[in-house]
């Protein structure tokens, strides 16, 4: 490839001279000041506009970066914000969690405490049961042996421990219990109690009596010193006048006027005599063993028998018979007596309390 021959360098141009401007006229001169004046005006216009375009630019990017920090600032006061809000959301999950843990276990503690509550009352209702039977059949007992031994001791005494166990059972329910223990414990005690040996002695003493009583058709008998003597006439008596008298006296002996009220004793042979007293002395003993065994509407059912029999049979006149029939009218007035007050009031206390009344 063959090289060209560099160019030769071009020739500098000649301008020409300017022409000479001609002097310009005087109105021509004004008017060229004033439209100098005019541009110098303007051109001071648009500066002062320029630079108050550059000012106004300058505050309005000192507005943006205003603007942008805040913008900047408050982004990330929202990226904090949210990360407070989501920890607000954590511990209110964390919280509405425990919430419903803790309410799960209050309802188990309410639970076990009705639970625990009825179980206690179950247990004071069961304890309260069990006092009420274990009282009533300490009474019930109690009055069995005072029945049995005539006194009122075993029954006090039953009564004074009830009334202890239910003052330490401090049940308010039971209030009405012990009051009426109170009442029965104060009747027993205002109560007269027979003396029951006693009653018995009188008894076997009028059970050796009945030996001696006269049936009511017996012949009376006379002594030695009242019959005459059938052998020598006394001194000083003619012995006419001896016969004479036993004479009178056997005639005596042969009638005998009397009232017959009872026309069955008249009858009664003298072997059956007896049998009659042995079967008044059975009386009488039933009316003891009754005694002994506290049955006393058996006693005083023995004792009526007893007296009729007395009255029936026996004659009326004797005055072994009147002081027998008046033992035997003491014996029943003592019987009749011999009733101890039974604590009905506090077995239906009891029979109350045993109800949940």
């Amino acid at each position: 490839m063959s090289s060209l021959p560099p160019a030769p360098p071009p020739e500098p141009s000649v301008l020409p001279a300017p022409a000479p401007v001609a002097p310009l006229p005087p109105a021509e001169s004004r008017a060229t000041g004033l439209a100098r004046a005019t541009l110098f005006a303007l051109t001071l216009l648009a500066a002062a506009a320029l630079l108050s375009s550059v000012m106004l630019w300058q505050r309005l990017s000192a507005i943006q970066e205003q603007l942008a920090r805040q913008s900047a600032d408050s982004g990330a006061n929202a990226i904090e914000a949210r990360a407070l809000a989501r920890g607000a959301q954590d511990v209110a999950r964390d919280t509405a969690a425990r919430q419903a843990v803790l309410e799960a276990r209050l309802s188990e503690v309410a639970l076990q405490r009705s639970q625990l509550e009825d179980l206690i009352q179950s247990l004071s209702r069961t304890r309260d049961e069990n006092l009420v039977v274990d009282v009533e059949s300490a009474l019930r007992l109690a009055q069995q042996q005072t029945q049995l031994t005539g006194s009122a001791e075993p029954l006090l005494a039953a009564l004074r421990t009830a009334d202890q166990r239910l003052a330490r059972a401090a049940q308010p329910r039971l209030a009405r219990l012990r009051a009426a223990i109170a009442r029965d414990t104060e009747r027993i005690r205002s109560a007269a109690v027979t003396d029951v040996p006693g009653l018995l002695a009188r008894v076997d003493d009028i059970v050796r009596q009945v030996d001696e009583l006269p049936v009511a058709n017996a012949v009376p008998a006379r002594s030695l010193a009242e019959s005459p003597r059938r052998g020598a006439a006394p001194a000083g008596t003619a012995w006419w006048q001896h016969w004479r008298d036993v004479v009178l006296e056997e005639a005596r002996g042969l009638v005998r006027v009397i009232r017959i009220d009872q026309p069955e004793a008249m009858l009664l042979a003298p072997e059956q005599a007896f049998f009659l007293r042995e079967n008044l002395k059975l009386k009488l003993l039933n009316v003891r063993l009754s005694l002994l065994a506290r049955q006393n509407d058996a006693a005083r059912a023995d004792v009526a028998a007893a007296t009729a029999a007395l009255h029936k049979y026996f004659d009326p006149a004797s005055r072994r018979t009147q002081s027998v029939a008046t033992q035997l009218q003491q014996v029943q007035a003592q019987v009749r007596s011999a009733e101890l007050p039974r604590v009905d009031e506090t077995l239906a206390a009891l029979a109350t309390a045993a109800a949940g009344k």
